[in-house]
């Protein structure tokens, strides 16, 4: 039986983190291997003083995640990324998947953006999110009373943009399926993974 790699992919605030937990539980053999937790790695380690410095971390995280993706895979261990996953991402993603003869999965979760706006606001100000997401400048052990005085969080004007013109949705490598989150209810993800079940087994 191939490996299998998981994407979740979609908007960003369809809570692609919390399918992807609920994937780990009903299939234990995969692992996670997230890009943001690899950037807020980088970010802990360097810091960042601008906005260009922050890219170049977010570039040396990608680097990263496409090297320990493919050794994961070349092992032949399963694997679920969750990420807003685009144009940018789809050709290496392709090459890799494709030398490692690795069986792919995606999901693309999306939702009205006007609903997924206000469930992102409430992430970026949720004291769990990582300060370096709404931060231009970030150094480990930075404090910041009000996260609402942060100076890089989305106004709808941008967060719509990102969603409309980056194909977010329009993602697809492998065996692909589509979920709007728009209305959150219990157990509504059941046939998803039973589904996927079904492709992984095959």
């Amino acid at each position: 039986m191939k490996n299998t790699l998981i994407l979740l992919a979609g908007y960003p605030g369809t809570g692609k983190t919390f399918l992807a937990n609920r994937l780990l539980d009903r299939f234990p053999c995969f692992q996670m291997l997230s890009p943001d937790k690899i950037k807020e790695e980088f970010w802990d380690e360097y810091g960042f003083e601008n906005c260009a410095e922050k890219e170049i971390l977010i570039a040396k995280s990608w680097d990263k995640f496409y090297r320990t993706l493919k050794a994961k895979l070349e092992n032949e261990e399963n694997v679920i990324c969750d990420y807003p996953f685009s144009d940018k991402q789809y050709d290496t993603l392709k090459q890799i998947t494709s030398q490692c003869k690795t069986k792919v999965i995606t999901i693309v979760m999306v939702a009205d953006i006007d609903i997924l706006f206000k469930r992102q606001k409430e992430r970026d100000l949720d004291e769990q999110r990582h300060l370096g997401h709404i931060l231009k400048k970030y150094h480990k052990g930075i404090k910041l009373e009000n996260r609402l005085q942060a100076d890089n969080l989305l106004s709808f004007e941008e967060f719509y943009n990102r969603c409309k013109n980056r194909g977010y949705d329009l993602f697809s490598l492998g065996e692909t399926f589509r979920i709007d989150v728009s209305v959150l209810y219990p157990n509504m993800y059941d046939c998803i993974i039973r589904d996927i079940e079904k492709i992984i087994c095959s």
